[in-house]
């Protein structure tokens, strides 16, 4: 299938704009990889000491003709979905074994969960751990005693950070490995009916956590499609998984092989194999595409649109705003997952998952059909998926058709014909806004502002009784530099009951709402942010906003808006407590939201 011009021209576009970035990168990764394996370069001493605890291992990793996979990892048991990381390290040392290679976990990275630290102080390091756990695996990689690494991480901050030291370290080949979403558990829609009544104060605390117990239940990534699961589609689409490997459940026998297969590829690609396969090559602006591809046919979490261009310019590669809201204007809509419809990642897996899914895009041209994978080049193989036959992988061809048109839907016959995401601009800046849940009746909202500087002044107001007409709230000072640009998810229930009462609400921000964002729309990542003098910080009360999802507005219509003082607000409480004045150097340093709100890259 010839290539959408759309896609071809957008590819080109970065690739222009990159050209400088990027040759100056390849020629990094060229240089590294031509020193060769890397313990032949290491002193005696060095090797006795990265060797000391390897036991059985010890002698083939002394020889150094044996590839030595080093593994980082992001376990922990407080997030469901790494809690199977536990046991993993042991499992592919067996597993390298087997095929004659040498395996050593290079370094764990932190790994916090956002949903432990939603409305919480926690939340103002969330953005930042990103760059920690980048930082962190630069660390574990840092040794230089590895020739291929594996990548264990899922949720939000940890495959970008991961990928973004991937990419660092580019010269390395490099295979991410998931753990796979829970079980089903409570209907996502009973969970938010539970949410909204606790909201208005329907039921207590007892029905609202015992709802919530009954929707996290268990090892294994949240079921609902936000940024963990966007992540694994996104290292599927860009060829960094194996196929199919991305929502298969923890435990399974399937999932426990899938790791096996991971293994047995990390230890084919390396520099001492005929199949040398640096990551650098695979990440680049054909990947990147092709990921940004796949975030608007699934309609994915808008937290990809801060970390999708600081994952690219750790290679090198350039991305801007308008490559995603370019993309958006012609792929289709091929995905209803919860928060945007009502099943979860296991119905849309059986369904024919991402496997139909990347199928139909590439027969309609709307995929790089010929980017290069950690299987080979093309995507070819992602079209399949695995089954077990007789206790061993076998890739066989996937859903032909989807199983379940509620859920997965045809490129030619989508749920709606554009992606999920728009491009905002105008007066008050540029910032984003996920419209594939959001009814096509509130895609364009005009109305007087509330102005707030948090989100719990916001549910105050409401308890208050304070919304009472038609309302576009402001929440602004919530940016990278302000306080580390936390999350506004607690504000879905507040907002979607004063929608559910009739009002035309809407969100602006220059702070983050989850890929869990919901119905109600939200202009967010708006930039320059209020804490840099940014357009929103000489809104007033009652200013008449429009944010329009149909033309791409974001407008203040207010005669001397140009012409006002930017407000400053009183920033010293982000300041301190629960670990955040060790994060002062990067709310300094930190870029802007546009450029991936970054501090290492």
């Amino acid at each position: 299938m010839t290539l959408n011009s759309t896609i071809d021209r957008v590819t080109d576009r970065i690739r222009a704009r990159s050209r400088p970035t990027r040759d100056g990168y390849l020629e990094r990764m060229r240089q590294a990889a031509q020193a060769g394996p890397a313990r032949g370069h290491l002193t005696c001493g060095n090797q006795a000491h990265a060797y000391a605890a390897m036991d059985q291992d010890k002698p083939a990793l002394a020889e150094g003709k044996s590839p030595n996979i080093g593994i980082v990892t992001a376990y922990n048991d407080m997030l469901s979905a790494h809690q199977p990381y536990e046991t993993y390290p042991q499992k592919i040392r067996e597993a390298a074994r087997r095929v004659g290679a040498t395996a050593q976990v290079a370094g764990g990275v932190p790994a916090m969960c956002d949903g432990v630290t939603q409305g919480q102080p926690g939340m103002e390091l969330s953005l930042f751990s990103r760059d920690v756990i980048a930082l962190a695996a630069g660390v574990a990689l840092s040794h230089n005693t590895f020739d291929a690494a594996m990548y264990l991480g899922i949720c939000d901050k940890i495959v970008p950070g991961l990928v973004i030291a991937a990419a660092t370290f580019g010269h390395v080949p490099a295979v991410f490995v998931p753990a796979g979403p829970m079980t089903s558990g409570l209907p996502n829609d009973e969970k938010s009916r539970v949410r909204n009544q606790f909201a208005t104060g329907e039921v207590g605390r007892d029905a609202l956590m015992a709802a919530e117990m009954a929707s996290y239940h268990g090892p294994g990534t949240c079921t609902f499609y936000g940024t963990a699961n966007t992540n694994q589609m996104l290292m599927e689409f860009m060829g960094l998984h194996l196929p199919g490997a991305s929502f298969v459940n923890p435990g399974s026998p399937l999932r426990e092989a899938l790791t096996v297969a991971a293994v047995e590829r990390a230890a084919s690609i390396t520099a001492l194999g005929n199949d040398f396969r640096p990551v650098s090559e695979i990440l680049d602006e054909r990947a990147f595409v092709n990921g940004l591809v796949g975030l608007m046919a699934t309609g994915g979490s808008t937290n990809l649109v801060l970390h999708l261009p600081a994952m690219a310019r750790a290679a090198g590669v350039i991305l801007d705003l308008e490559d995603f809201a370019d993309l958006s204007d012609v792929v289709p809509l091929m995905a209803k997952v919860y928060p945007n419809g009502l099943a979860d990642v296991n119905h849309f897996h059986a369904a024919g998952g991402l496997g139909f899914m990347i199928g139909q895009l590439l027969d309609a041209g709307l995929l790089h059909g010929d980017a290069k994978t950690i299987l080979g080049d093309g995507l070819e193989m992602y079209r399949q998926e695995p089954k077990l036959v007789d206790g061993a992988i076998q890739w066989q061809p996937g859903a032909g058709e989807t199983l379940n048109d509620r859920i997965l839907r045809p490129a030619a016959d989508p749920f709606q014909p554009t992606g999920g995401l728009k491009q905002l601009s105008g007066n008050l800046g540029r910032g984003v806004m996920k419209v594939s849940a959001v009814a096509s009746d509130r895609h364009v909202i005009e109305a007087p502002c509330r102005i707030f500087h948090d989100q719990e002044s916001v549910k105050q107001a409401f308890r208050a009784g304070e919304f009472t007409s038609d309302t576009v709230v402001v929440v602004r000072f919530q940016g990278p530099r302000a306080n580390g640009m936390p999350e506004l998810h607690s504000l879905t229930p507040t907002l979607s009951v004063l929608q559910d009462r009739g009002l035309k609400v809407a969100l602006v921000t220059d702070g983050r709402m989850s890929g869990a964002s919901g119905k109600v729309p939200a202009a967010i990542h708006v930039a320059p942010e209020a804490a840099m003098g940014g357009p929103l910080a000489r809104l007033r009360d009652g200013d008449l906003l429009r944010v329009d999802a149909v033309s791409g507005r974001l407008e203040v219509l207010a005669a001397d808006f140009d012409d006002r003082t930017p407000v400053e607000a009183d920033l010293s409480a982000n300041r301190h407590g629960i670990g955040r004045e060790l994060f002062e150097a990067f709310r300094l340093t930190v870029g802007t939201s546009t450029e991936g709100a970054a501090v290492v890259v």
